[in-house]
């Protein structure tokens, strides 16, 4: 009976170790990895034009929106236990007015790395308020983000969209559907655009 109990203590240390781990070592990421805000608004640029490129509509929906949050490379990886991470901004009129990170961890089985382009679009200026006046901005606590679906075509159908906040993650393959950014945090970077 005891060597249950230690086994099921040993596991629950184990997990605490990997969770620290896994968001010690994102903290330490970030900062070795930190990009200025000339890199952070070139990679920005280049998320643009190829969001743009593959999905028809984007541009002047993207024009459209009060606000639009590029990530352009978020880097999530794991082993039991994974961590995503990236650096973006935050563009009104086109323009670069604050950076931000964004971090989520999860937990269940996954194994292995992937990079997606994340980009947020505000079409709601009260949304967009909130957001910005936060210090440390939480989806699915201080608000919701839908995920964006394509329609025929392969455009972005702006019709059905009534929530404050959409989301659209792209990797390699193209437009993401199976995911939420539910748990993602979003914290305001000291850089000056």
């Amino acid at each position: 009976m005891k060597r249950q109990s230690c086994n099921a203590i040993c596991r629950v240390q184990v997990v605490a170790i990997l969770v620290a781990s896994t968001l010690m070592l994102s903290g330490w990421l970030s900062a070795a990895w930190a990009a200025s805000a000339k890199e952070i608004d070139a990679d920005v640029d280049k998320a643009l034009a190829q969001f743009e490129k593959e999905v028809k509509n984007a541009k002047s929906f993207l024009d459209s929106s009060k606000g639009v949050l590029v990530f352009p490379s978020v880097l999530k990886a794991g082993l039991a236990v994974g961590a995503e991470y990236g650096d973006g901004a935050l563009r009104i009129g086109g323009k670069t007015v604050d950076y931000y990170n964004t971090a989520a961890a999860s937990f269940g089985f996954q194994a292995g790395g992937q990079v997606k382009t994340v980009i947020i679009a505000f079409l709601d200026a009260d949304a967009l308020e909130r957001f910005r006046e936060s210090k440390g901005w939480k989806a699915g606590v201080d608000g919701s983000i839908a995920v964006v679906t394509l329609g025929a075509g392969g455009a972005i159908d702006t019709t059905k969209l009534k929530d404050p906040i959409v989301g659209f993650a792209v990797d390699q393959k193209g437009l993401m559907a199976n995911l939420t950014f539910e748990g993602s945090k979003f914290t305001k970077l000291d850089k000056k655009p």
